[in-house]
């Protein structure tokens, strides 16, 4: 058996698509969707992320703006620049990309984003909403996730759902979302008995705990779907060579490049699950998809255009 791959990228442009006839909708009807992205000091990795998710509200023609103060800023200093941004009325998402530095207190930095500009779903009353299964903004992995599955057919209604990894960020909130769909959703950690046991139960299996290779394919019942959220940089030639034993492919690309992205999920799974997302270009793509829709689904909200386009998500 060799899995269905399950492309994000070509999902991804789909989406990002539908989304370009909405903003020009809104357009006609004098509305410019607007993103802020803050980046607080120099972590390489978040100046990618943002320069990538700026240039995605680019191709879309979404107003944006990238807020760069130092690594040295103070909580204080952050609160006052979410406040003007809330106040902003061109501003209708912010996105405070993660993680700060450590003398600024990430929560309530996130608490102190306005609920209607929250385009991540972080805030206490949006992650409420969602418990209560009540209309909000969503957090961009999960609901790429969700987009996902939907748009390939995997059925979910009764379904085994097993969720390894209990982050705020991805874990918990695609956990409800699962449940709000009928599954019914087990979640997993770094304490769960017999873990490999519990996660061969699953007819959808999502890895989502930032361990690179984690998952094996003594984890996958055959046929499952594998949902791998994790994106890990491979720099290691031994650990290259014993991973992509049977890919001799992605070996070489390895051994060209000197490194490779790896995801939560072993590349040997292939050949057990059903369907699988690939790392990379399965669920990343997603999530800045889905970031745009929120900015959208934003504007139309706090400016009164909901009628006029429907919401992707």
């Amino acid at each position: 058996m060799t899995a269905r791959i399950l492309n994000g990228t070509e999902l991804g442009q789909q989406i990002r698509a539908e989304l370009r006839q909405q903003v020009e909708e809104l357009k006609q009807a004098g509305v410019t969707p607007g993103l802020a992205a803050v980046l607080v000091g120099e972590n390489p990795a978040s100046r990618i992320y943002v320069r990538n998710k700026i240039r995605a509200c680019e191709e879309l023609g979404l107003y944006s703006e990238r807020l760069t103060p130092p690594a040295t800023t103070t909580t204080a200093e952050l609160l006052a620049l979410i406040d003007d941004l809330n106040r902003r009325p061109e501003i209708d998402g912010i996105l405070v990309q993660l993680p700060l530095p450590a003398q600024v207190d990430t929560q309530r930095v996130l608490q102190a984003v306005d609920p209607a500009k929250d385009v991540d779903g972080f805030h206490p009353m949006n992650v409420g909403a969602l418990v209560a299964n009540r209309p909000a903004l969503r957090p961009c992995t999960p609901a790429g996730v969700m987009e996902l599955l939907a748009r390939n057919g995997i059925a979910l209604k009764g379904a085994r759902a097993v969720v390894i990894g209990r982050s705020d960020i991805v874990g918990k909130p695609l956990a409800l979302l699962l449940l709000h769909q009928h599954a019914t959703v087990t979640v997993c950690h770094s304490r769960t008995r017999d873990l490999p046991g519990v996660a061969r139960e699953a007819d959808i299996l999502v890895a989502a705990m930032g361990k690179t290779a984690f998952v094996t394919p003594d984890f996958v019942r055959p046929g499952a779907t594998v949902i791998d959220v994790g994106i890990n940089r491979l720099e290691d030639a031994a650990t290259a060579e014993k991973l992509f034993a049977r890919h001799p492919q992605r070996l070489e690309e390895f051994r060209k490049k000197g490194s490779a992205l790896v995801g939560d999920v072993h590349p040997d799974v292939v050949e057990v699950a059903g369907a699988l997302t690939p790392v990379p270009g399965g669920v990343g793509p997603l999530t800045i998809a889905l970031l745009m829709a929120n900015t959208v689904q934003a504007a139309r909200q706090r400016r009164g255009a909901v009628s006029r386009v429907e919401a992707v998500h």
